[in-house]
């Protein structure tokens, strides 16, 4: 007898179908399972037995192979158990099969019966409804996850037993429904806020740019300044994530497994702050089989890494790509997997390994050399890619005891907003969102510059000895000035400003 079940599996964040054909034969008995199976899968027929035996069916006695399709793609993890399980039911006569060709059904078993969760559940209603299917039927767990995606049922189920009554019709179960406007109207606040952060305004106003125009920052200055304190609030005047982009962090964490039957859907931009001891698979992605790394799970939101210097030198440069392309690319062997990467990088150094090197009131204790073996772990081509640098001088006493209210994030990010608003008008043509992700025809065409601009540009260039990359960044962090000023032309002032922001270069710091 031969019985087929549609299930599913994720290749990078997007998942595929799989068609899990079950034949059932007279023979002695054996479970072999072919398509590429990983471990976990070839593992399944221990689970599914006992699972079927314990719910109380007849487990066959007899020759049983099931293929998974397509055969020339590695299979892993314990999703394919409940969709085998079904499949031999239903070959040996116990579900119906009319039914099974409208729903994706995907769950790990317990040797009880019971339904486990699994990673993925949203990539995988997503192309079940691309693939016009009714449905999914998944873990009761993984439900909420799935549900975020509108125009298909999404089925609940706790038990096998369960889910062979409502295959068979003798049970009604409910799809499972978001109110995805509640969801995005009850975002957690924030508890942290710049009004908190005495002194430092313009490091402050630096961060305003950076926010309001996706670009990339780094911040230089001794310990205790607030380097550490002005990146984290960074994401409170970050504009609201959009739906779109929601759905686009949501499947990078689903397929980690990272969600929880609270957090269905990533409402927030997410702030991803690795420490410097993580290695390059763990910050880009990889492994035996390929996971997003934190580049990923910061997609539409920030990467910070503190202490910059103190990352490996070979984990730095591994950022060029994703700090280009807006996604990371890990090839095997067998397949290659692409998972998108588009975020705000901010980082934090001190100018020495003491960290005093030039501070007025503190004697730096650095050699030379070893001040040059510090700062050359940051290399030029990864400085070039830091559209803002900026100096965070020591906190002075006056700002500290001083009783006035500083601005609130609330009030920045309205500013922000504001400019945001006016790129996603300016761009709307195009396939990007914000001022940092133009690429040189976008520059030209959205960033003119008069004469006294240009005049002012040459002797910046000749002066701190930047590249062609540092230009077109000054370029593009001089519109998202003029954005905040609500400006239609970047004017001299907005260049002048744009230029302060790169004093930071490799002749002045780095040389």
């Amino acid at each position: 007898m031969l019985a087929k079940v549609l299930s599913s599996a994720v290749l990078g964040v997007d998942a595929y179908i799989v068609d899990v054909e079950v034949d059932i034969r007279q023979g002695l008995p054996t479970f072999q399972t072919v398509g590429l199976p990983e471990a976990a899968v070839k593992e399944s027929k221990d689970r599914v037995k006992s699972a079927i035996n314990n719910a109380g069916y007849r487990f066959p006695e007899d020759r049983i192979t099931v293929n998974l399709a397509p055969a020339d793609i590695k299979k892993e993890g314990t999703a394919f158990d409940l969709p085998i399980a079904v499949g031999i039911l239903a070959a040996t006569g116990v579900v119906p099969q009319d039914r099974l060709a409208e729903y994706l059904i995907l769950g790990e078993l317990s040797l009880g019966g019971r339904i486990k969760p699994v990673r993925g559940s949203l990539p995988v209603a997503l192309a079940a409804r691309d693939s016009g299917l009714r449905g999914t039927i998944l873990p009761q767990r993984n439900a909420p996850e799935a549900a975020v995606v509108t125009g298909i049922g999404v089925i609940p189920v706790s038990t096998l037993g369960e889910l062979v009554e409502f295959l068979g019709g003798r049970k009604a179960i409910r799809p499972k429904s978001m109110d995805l406007q509640a969801i995005f109207e009850h975002r957690p606040s924030d508890d942290i806020d710049f009004s908190e952060v005495k002194g430092q305004e313009h490091v402050k106003r630096a961060l305003e740019v950076a926010a309001a125009g996706g670009h990339n920052v780094i911040m230089i200055g001794p310990p205790g300044a607030g380097k550490t304190m002005l990146a984290k609030r960074l994401a409170t005047i970050l504009p609201p994530i959009t739906f779109e982009e929601a759905i686009e962090t949501t499947k990078v964490y689903s397929v980690v497994g990272m969600l929880t039957k609270e957090k269905a859907l990533v409402t927030r931009r997410p702030f991803r702050a690795p420490h410097h001891t993580i290695s390059d698979a763990g910050l880009i992605g990889g492994g035996h089989v390929p996971r997003p790394g934190e580049v990923s799970l910061a997609h539409n939101g920030v990467l910070f890494l503190d202490e910059l210097p103190e990352f490996k030198k070979h984990v730095l440069e591994v950022l060029r790509q994703p700090m280009e392309d807006g996604c990371v690319t890990i090839a095997r062997a067998v397949t290659s997997i692409t998972y998108p990467a588009r975020f705000m990088l901010v980082a934090a150094m001190n100018p020495c390994p003491c960290g005093y090197f030039s501070d007025p009131k503190h004697e730096c204790t650095c050699t030379h050399a070893r001040i040059h073996r510090y700062r050359s772990k940051v290399s030029g081509p990864l400085l070039d890619r830091m559209d803002i640098h900026v100096e965070v001088p020591a906190v002075r006493y006056k700002d500290l005891a001083s009783m006035d209210k500083a601005e609130t994030s609330a009030a920045i990010r309205e500013r922000v907003n504001g400019a945001r608003t006016a790129q996603s008008h300016r761009l709307k043509r195009t396939k990007i969102h914000c001022n940092a992700q133009m690429n040189n025809r976008q520059i030209k065409k959205y960033c003119p510059v008069g004469p006294d601009g240009h005049r002012l540009l040459e002797a910046a260039i000749d002066k701190l000895g930047l590249s062609a990359r540092a230009f077109n960044r000054i370029l593009k962090i001089a519109r998202t000035i003029a954005d905040l000023d609500q400006a239609p032309d970047i004017g001299v002032n907005h260049v002048s400003e744009a230029i302060q922001y790169r004093s930071l270069d490799r002749r002045s710091l780095f040389g």
